[in-house]
């Protein structure tokens, strides 16, 4: 009876000894990332400025003399930090979603595995997505948009030019490329409730309405306060909306020929069964 009792908790601390092992690695595989992004923090801000050139060139400005600034002494230091820790976290996050799938797998049956896979490999392709469309396109145009707000000599009574600080550039680009990566997984989220029933296509049709409404509230929460990034963002959001109707009329087509399937399947072995009794 005792040792029955002393039995019972195990397999709650194999559970949280695997959780601490899966945690261990995963902030390993952080840290030393952001080791490896720390040295070359310099050399990773100068690949995230390249789209402010680009808008530079765009406003037809002389690249030669654009600037990014800094107006406290700690100020470019820290922005090294969190372009390490932000690096760190793209580099690193494989590794940390591994570690979940690890401790997650053994819960699941072989066919739910082989049904999470394709989610899993599918979720940072689209999060590269959203971040490469930010990279290459969305970020030129809002700082464009930006730059030909400036006043040169002559047009006024002073001269008004654009100098942004290097933590406030930081912040723009990192705060457009996790948004956009957040809503480039919807496709995934609304598949994944789907398959379990809790979303249908026809649920999602008729909240359509609702739903860009939504967009566009989230996309003021998410990007800065400028009507160019708002609308750079609930585009693509309603976009991916309706790529998630269609993901989930796939989904639902394909659940109902195996449910077909395996209605004839049943009804050939009661044949079968009722053929050999007789």
């Amino acid at each position: 009876m005792t040792g029955e009792t002393e039995d019972k908790p195990q397999p709650l601390i194999e559970h949280l000894m695997e959780l601490r092992t899966r945690l261990i690695w995963s902030l390993v595989a952080f840290f030393l990332a952001f080791l490896v992004c720390f040295f070359f923090a310099k050399q990773l801000f100068n690949l995230l400025v390249i789209p402010y050139k680009w808008a530079v060139i765009w406003a037809h400005l002389d690249v030669a003399k654009s600037e990014l600034i800094y107006t406290a002494p700690q100020e470019f230091f820290f922005t090294q930090v969190k372009v390490a820790m932000f690096g760190a976290l793209v580099i690193s996050f494989p590794i940390i979603a591994s570690q979940i799938y690890k401790f997650v797998a053994p819960g699941l049956y072989k066919n739910e595995r082989a049904a999470f896979l394709p989610f899993l490999i599918a979720s940072p392709v689209l999060f590269i997505m959203g971040g490469a469309l930010v990279y290459f396109f969305f970020t030129p145009m809002v700082m464009w948009f930006f730059l030909a707000m400036q006043q040169a000599p002559g047009q006024g009574e002073v001269a008004i030019s654009l100098m942004p600080k290097v933590s406030e550039y930081l912040s723009l680009i990192t705060t457009l490329v996790v948004s956009f990566g957040l809503v480039f997984q919807l496709p995934v989220i609304t598949t994944l409730l789907a398959r379990v029933g809790l979303l249908t296509s026809t649920w999602l049709r008729e909240k359509r309405k609702y739903a860009i409404v939504l967009a566009f509230v989230v996309a003021a929460v998410l990007t800065p306060p400028d009507p160019m990034s708002q609308i750079g963002l609930a585009l693509p959001t309603i976009l991916l909306y309706e790529i998630s109707i269609y993901a989930a009329r796939l989904v639902e087509r394909k659940r109902a020929t195996e449910e077909a399937a395996a209605v004839t399947e049943t009804s050939s072995a009661i044949t079968k069964s009722d053929e050999s009794s007789s």
